[in-house]
């Protein structure tokens, strides 16, 4: 009942925002021709509100500074609460049925204490000791690092989604990704104001090995 519910509540809102704004769907049939699909700002702002649990940083903040998303958010860090907040540009997509990799450039990155903290954390961010211009390097060096961060340097971080166990483990996902990667790849993600594009690139010459892998 309540996945009923809360399906209900996406119609909803989806069914809101067009009544708001009808031109989106002259927006969708000119983008979707050029294989270029944008998702409103305002839809992944909600989905960003629905966000819950221990490890989710609290008061999110979700905006645009094109091309890149800029994402704010307060964190715990080691016992101290800092206020983070950085420009996001998603610079490739590889995808292939054995990897996922995203390579992301992080910029204009800011940690700010919140309240007072005498903490070593809040010692360090105070100081201004940090490189926060190039947090590749400080992701490089962090202990125990994510195993789905395969490489980082400069303000440049390589996360590859199948090294999360349940990811990779996924079987319907894999076989998906042995059906389309032939076909189909992600050309570029970017931004306007209100909006997140996600622009494809077809491959008719991977027909061949779509139809295989579908066979398989």
């Amino acid at each position: 009942m309540a996945r009923r519910e809360r399906l209900k509540e996406l119609f909803s809102a989806a069914v809101g925002y067009v009544r708001k704004n009808p031109d989106e769907i002259v927006n969708v049939a000119v983008n979707a021709a050029g294989l270029r699909f944008g998702v409103p700002l305002a839809a992944l702002r909600y989905f960003v509100e629905q966000a819950q649990g221990k490890k989710v940083p609290k008061d999110l903040e979700l905006a645009t500074s094109p091309p890149a998303l800029r994402l704010g958010g307060t964190v715990n860090a080691m016992g101290t609460s800092l206020r983070a907040t950085a420009a996001l540009r998603i610079e490739r997509v590889s995808l292939a049925p054995d990897s996922l990799q995203v390579t992301v450039r992080v910029n204009d990155v800011s940690l700010k204490v919140v309240g007072e903290s005498d903490s070593p954390v809040a010692t360090l961010v105070k100081s201004g000791a940090l490189d926060l211009s190039n947090v590749g390097n400080l992701v490089k060096v962090i202990p125990k690092r994510p195993a789905a961060i395969v490489d980082a340097s400069g303000d440049r971080v390589v996360i590859d989604l199948m090294q999360v166990p349940a990811i990779a483990q996924n079987a319907k996902l894999r076989r998906a990704l042995e059906v389309l990667t032939p076909l189909v790849g992600i050309r570029a993600v970017e931004t306007d104001d209100d909006h997140l594009y996600v622009a494809l690139r077809a491959t008719p010459s991977g027909i061949g090995r779509a139809l295989v892998a579908l066979r398989r």
